[in-house]
Formats: structure tokens, sequence, C-alpha cells
């Protein structure tokens, strides 16, 4: 028996080891990367559109106030607005995690100090709160700060595309914000297409809102609109925009893009 010690420590430490293995590669999710996550404002804070070009459209469907900003790590100089992430924290970052995922758009930009981590998530303050354990979520926001885990999937609305004429649109000058864009979420190129124009490139002007001057007199509406993603998929709303569109006004498309990346 008591040369069988030392064979039987061994056997002990190794089976502790591997043990301290298993939980140590269960702490991160596979296919995650890790994160910081604060919150916007309060708990019922919806969040903001605003360096998207979305302004106060996220607060209702699609969006359902289920968005964040992101520092430049996430942002990248707006060209990342519309993109969609997976987001969650386990019981090992905060105890009132409940480890339940939820899924936000990236719909604003998080600046300043935010940038001081290398990926930072500024959650609306109603999404954040669905982190967190049924009945827990006030110690959640008490915390204030806390790491999670995210990755990036496809975004998927149950709608169509939806084309939001901006509020500085005029006969001579079109802007535009698509909302509810499914798949990559983010474009890469918006064309325009009057009813006698070949399609003609558009110019992001903030975010998710592209524009482009016109000549009233010769590109008259309806207008369609052509998408190009970040994966260069593209999709077409034809005559979208019709005679006589209004600032601020919403059009939906017959058209998304497929819900994967």
């Amino acid at each position: 028996m008591a040369a069988n010690f030392p064979q039987c420590l061994f056997l002990l430490i190794f089976v502790a080891f591997c043990s301290y293995l298993v939980r140590f590669s269960s702490c991160q999710p596979s296919g995650y990367s890790q994160a910081v996550a604060t919150f916007y404002e309060n708990p019922t804070s919806p969040g903001s559109g605003g360096a998207c070009g979305l302004e106060n459209d996220v607060a209702s469907a699609p969006y359902n106030a289920m968005i964040t900003a992101g520092n430049q790590a996430l942002f990248k100089q707006s060209s990342e607005c519309g993109a969609c992430y997976q987001v969650l924290c386990t019981q090992d970052q905060n105890p009132h995690c409940s480890g339940n995922p939820i899924i936000v758009t990236l719909t604003d930009e998080c600046p300043g100090a935010c940038n001081n981590d290398p990926v930072h998530f500024d959650i609306s303050g109603i999404a954040f709160g669905k982190l967190a354990k049924a009945g827990e979520a006030s110690q959640l926001y008490n915390a204030g700060r806390i790491s999670i885990f995210y990755q990036r999937v496809a975004c998927n609305y149950n709608t169509n595309i939806l084309f939001k004429v901006d509020k500085g649109s005029n006969p001579n000058f079109f802007a535009v914000t698509s909302e509810a864009v499914d798949g990559d979420g983010d474009l890469s190129l918006v064309e325009i297409q009057t009813s006698n124009s070949s399609w003609i490139p558009m110019q992001r002007m903030i975010g998710a809102t592209w524009s482009v001057g016109i000549q009233p007199d010769t590109q008259k509406p309806p207008f369609s609109l052509r998408l190009t993603s970040e994966t260069k998929q593209s999709v077409t709303a034809p005559n979208v925009i019709p005679d006589g569109w209004q600032p601020r006004s919403i059009y939906k498309s017959n058209v998304n893009f497929p819900n994967n990346l």
C-alpha cells in the first residue's frame, strides 16, 4: 500500500489539474472574445442611433432598444454601423449575470474613455438589464462596468429593409438611412438610380446615412436603391422612393439580405 502512495498522489494531482483546465477553458465560450461593457445613462434608456444616423428610431421596432455604441475597435469611423453582436456575461464575471446571450445592433459611437479598453460596448440601459439573472438587474446596474463575451453574428429583423429619407433632403440633395439590414448589417456601398439615369454611387454622410446631389429637372423619382454589404453581397430595391417623397418619411422595400454572414 505504501509503495503505491506516490502513484496515487500523482493520479490525484493529475485529475485535479485536468478539472482545473476544464473549468478554465469553459470560462470563455467557444467562438467568443472578451470585452468591457457599460450602459447608457439609466436602466430605462433605449440608447441612441446618433452617430449612425438612426436618431431615435432605435427605441422602436425593429431595434426595440436592443442596441449598443462601440469604441473605435467596433465603430471603425462609422463603417460598422448596423453590425450585430451576440453578447453575454457569466457568473464568473459577475455573480448577477445570467450567462444567457442577447443580440444588439451597433448604432452609435462610444468615444473618449471607451477607447482605453481594447473593445468596449456601451449598451442601452434596457438591453444591459437583460444580461442579468431574473430579479437581479439592479445589482448589475450598480456594478456599472462589467466584463462580457461577444461575437459577431448575422442580423435578422424579420422584416424587409426600411429607408428613411434624411431630414436635410430637398429637391437638390437626397440622403437616406438604411434600417433593418439583415446579414452583415453594415454597408460598403449605396447606389441610386433615378427614373432616367444609370446607377450613381452615393457618399457616406454619417454611419448608415448616404447622400447624393440631385438634378431635379433631369433626375426624377421614383428612385431605386442598390445596397452592397461588407462582404460584397448586393440587393436592389426597385422604385422604393416614390414621387412626392418627404423628408423624415420611411419607405419599406420588398428586399433584404440573407440572414447569414
